[in-house]
């Protein structure tokens, strides 16, 4: 690794690579090669990239002008842009720096109608760019930064998996270690970008001057807190469902407008991700007995997760009604989907089926864990039905009256289906809603 970034440097003290940049911008018309297993990167002070080596095609499949300027930073994975402005300032500024990162190539998996990018590791090695003085000395330009990458995902790869308990694993304290370090790497990645964006605008030698960047940075840090506050909410949560101590407080309501209030709380996400959302329900529609706090919960996390998995132009609709003495509640996505394999692990705590469509932060995993423990509480059941590139219906049936529960069940079961349910507008039920479009 050592010599190939000392080559790396090398190639960028050649004055004849500085009259080539000039010339074209990009990689000075093929004159200069990076070695084979590394990506030959130059950046100004600021992390935007004025030269590259053109092997970047055979490495990640992208042109060179497709990562000029602030192309590479775009496929930075957020969390990891902090390290990685941090790392050119702290380069330019004469220090030998060496970091890992995550970046987004261009490869993707199909997932039906949707195609899934996929994150590599590089590793990055990064010192002030030099350049040769007319009597053949060496003198530092300040002109930026020259960076080698490195692609170390397959490394990644097996480090995690030697580190990941075995699933039949059945003991408490392995099962207790790899739900601190699924916390742990939650919580890990909102704080990075808190700290590493408070740390760049707090610092005047590293703190952008234009206000567009002042209002990006801020936005990331301020998404990035009420990341860390939903998250930090929901495994309380979960933690009081799980050890029979979260407060199920039964009162008479109205479920119409509840359904209402949860829609008009997600539509602003709906619209942002280009997603129509609807609810139907009939006009009338009983008033239930039950937690209206746990109801409102279930819908949010329910609605929030089939828009989080909904590409634009896509549609999430949620339904209500009564059959003998329950309600039945549904929330139908035409998402990406679920596998079959990952049926079977839905609602286990930080489970993730897959990443989500490109825009959209991942999530923890934790919402329909959460609705499966209110459900218990309330003494309901959950069935999920979902084909990959078709979408997902959640059924959820709770009792109308669930105040003379006399056991109280800290998380209900999942039953899973492998196929859509046939819609049938025909139906006497269907035919008594009233549709209304939200968003």
């Amino acid at each position: 690794m050592s010599a190939l970034v000392a080559a790396g440097f090398e190639m960028l003290k050649i004055r004849s690579l500085r009259r080539a940049r000039q010339t074209t911008g990009t990689d000075g018309g093929g004159t200069w090669a990076a070695p084979p297993n590394g990506l030959i990167v130059w950046h100004d002070r600021l992390g935007a990239v004025k030269s590259l080596s053109p092997n970047c095609e055979a490495m990640f499949g992208l042109a060179p002008s497709e990562l000029m300027g602030r192309g590479f930073f775009e496929h930075v994975h957020v969390a990891d842009r902090p390290a990685f402005l941090k790392a050119i300032s702290d380069a330019g500024l004469g220090s030998a720096v060496k970091t890992t990162l995550r970046w987004r190539g261009s490869a993707r998996v199909d997932r039906g109608d949707y195609a899934e990018p996929i994150f590599l590791w590089l590793d990055m090695q990064a010192r002030r760019s030099e350049e040769l003085s007319g009597n053949g000395e060496h003198k530092h330009a300040d002109e930026g930064v020259v960076a080698v990458f490195h692609d170390i995902t397959e490394k990644k790869h097996l480090e995690a998996t030697l580190e990941t308990p075995c699933a039949e694993d059945g003991k408490v304290g392995l099962a207790r270690d790899l739900f601190l370090a699924h916390v742990g790497h939650e919580l890990r990645t909102p704080l990075n970008a808190i700290v590493g964006f408070s740390e760049l605008l707090g610092n005047p030698q590293l703190a952008p001057v234009e206000p567009e960047k002042l209002r990006e940075y801020a936005e990331i840090i301020h998404q990035s807190g009420q990341h860390l506050l939903s998250l930090v909410n929901s495994i309380l949560d979960i933690s009081k469902i799980q050890s029979g101590s979260f407060p199920v407080e039964v009162e008479r309501f109205a479920v119409a407008p509840l359904i209402d209030l949860c829609c008009d709380m997600v539509k602003l996400q709906a619209r942002d991700s280009g997603v129509e959302l609807l609810r139907a329900y009939p006009e009338t529609l009983v008033e239930v007995t039950g937690d209206r706090r746990a109801y409102k919960q279930i819908l949010l996390n329910l609605l929030s997760n089939a828009l989080k998995f909904t590409p634009s132009g896509g549609s999430v609709a949620i339904s209500a009604a009564v059959e003998s003495d329950s309600l039945i509640m549904h929330v139908v996505d035409t998402g990406i989907g679920i596998s079959a394999p990952d049926l079977a692990h839905l609602g286990d705590p930080f489970f993730q089926a897959k990443a989500l469509p490109d825009g959209h932060d991942e999530g923890s995993g934790l919402g329909l864990s959460i609705v499966r423990g209110l459900v218990g509480l309330q003494g309901g059941r959950i069935t999920v039905a979902s084909e990959p590139g078709k979408g997902t219906c959640v059924h959820v049936r709770l009792p109308i009256d669930c105040s003379g529960l006399t056991e109280l069940k800290t998380s209900a079961e999942i039953k899973t289906l492998t196929r859509l349910p046939i819609q049938n507008d025909k139906h006497d039920l269907c035919k008594q809603m009233t549709v209304k479009k939200i968003a």
